[in-house]
């Protein structure tokens, strides 16, 4: 016997399940990044995918389409546009969605946050100091020292674009010292550390999950990195804010979001599949080995929007404070 709702008030204040999306997909799924392959979000996003696809169901295919330009501002306004069915989804980190909004003159074509649908988090990732085997420092507060005594503009530092979170992490540094430099914007972040590796850029500050290889590999230098802990898979590399900069501090992370006003039920078969994808333990250990901590805790689609209206305030707030702009 169904017991009458007026007896039980207390069940009004218990959200419904959300159901679950019948015949869904019905193609395979795009997961679009707004770089060029072998960097960060490349990474991340063909690390996830498959396991993502499998949890949203049998049958179901993902496969990773790269749209680089504008530090993924050009994927994003593209995204925005298309049909909010669940088939055409991104994952995106801080540059194209709250470093390019508050930094970049004249911003973007798009609001971060109402344009889009916030699926739930990936993870985090620090950054890291690196520089040409060659350059003239080998430790992090030997590398600083030489960049606060340099000429104006007499290194260049390679970025993976205009308005990306490499770029303002440099732009911090200068402003930090005292110093300028020369950038030099490519569209990934694996073509940024082949120019430092090849002396096109004599440093950077990459995002880890794009330079692990390379700084393991030792074709670039890794020195320190710009958490304030040390990251579990490089424990002998120090911190910034440890070794040479006290108060430094910096990351990135990645998200997954679609279209706006995407189909409540879609919506609720990505989220219950992503947080599965990285709640899995061989996905955390992979994630982990590529540099990225896998995201833990709640992870719906409230959470990855109050999330990301904290990122945007967050760098409002560091280019009111920093004065620092970016020029595309």
């Amino acid at each position: 016997m169904s017991i009458p709702r007026r007896l039980l008030p207390g069940l009004a204040l218990l959200p419904a399940a959300p159901a679950l999306a019948q015949g869904f997909p019905e193609r395979p799924i795009t997961l679009v990044t707004g770089f060029a392959p072998g960097g960060s979000t490349d990474i991340a996003s063909r690390l996830i995918s498959e396991r993502f696809a499998a949890n949203i169901g049998p049958g179901a295919r993902m496969v990773v389409e790269n749209r680089p330009g504008a530090s993924g501002t050009v994927a994003a306004d593209w995204l925005r546009r298309q049909a909010p069915d669940g088939h055409t989804i991104m994952l995106i980190e801080v540059s194209s969605h709250a470093i390019a909004p508050a930094a970049l003159q004249g911003g973007t074509p798009f609001d971060p946050v109402g344009d889009f649908t916030q699926i739930g988090l990936v993870g985090t990732a620090p950054l890291i100091l690196i520089t040409q085997p060659s350059f003239p420092a080998r430790t992090a507060p030997e590398a600083v020292a030489r960049l606060r005594a340099s000429r104006p503009e007499e290194f260049a530092y390679a970025t993976s674009g205009v308005g990306s979170i490499p770029h303002l992490a440099v732009e911090m540094l200068g402003a930090a010292i005292g110093a300028r430099f020369t950038h030099v914007p490519y569209r990934s972040g694996g073509l940024m550390l082949t120019a430092i590796h090849q002396g096109e850029g004599q440093f950077g500050i990459a995002v880890l999950a794009s330079a692990a290889a390379q700084v393991r590999d030792g074709m670039v230098r890794g020195l320190a990195v710009t958490s304030r802990e040390r990251f579990p898979s490089f424990p002998d590399v120090p911190t910034l804010h440890e070794s040479a900069l006290p108060g430094f501090e910096m990351t990135t992370w990645n998200m997954i979001i679609g279209p706006p006003r995407m189909n409540p039920a879609i919506l609720a078969t990505l989220n219950r599949a992503l947080a599965a994808t990285v709640a899995e333990e061989p996905v955390r250990e992979r994630l982990l080995g590529a540099g990225v901590s896998a995201w833990s805790g709640a992870n719906t689609p409230e959470v990855a929007r109050d999330f990301l209206q904290g990122e945007v305030r967050k760098y409002q707030e560091v280019v009111a404070r920093t004065g620092i702009r970016l020029e595309r």
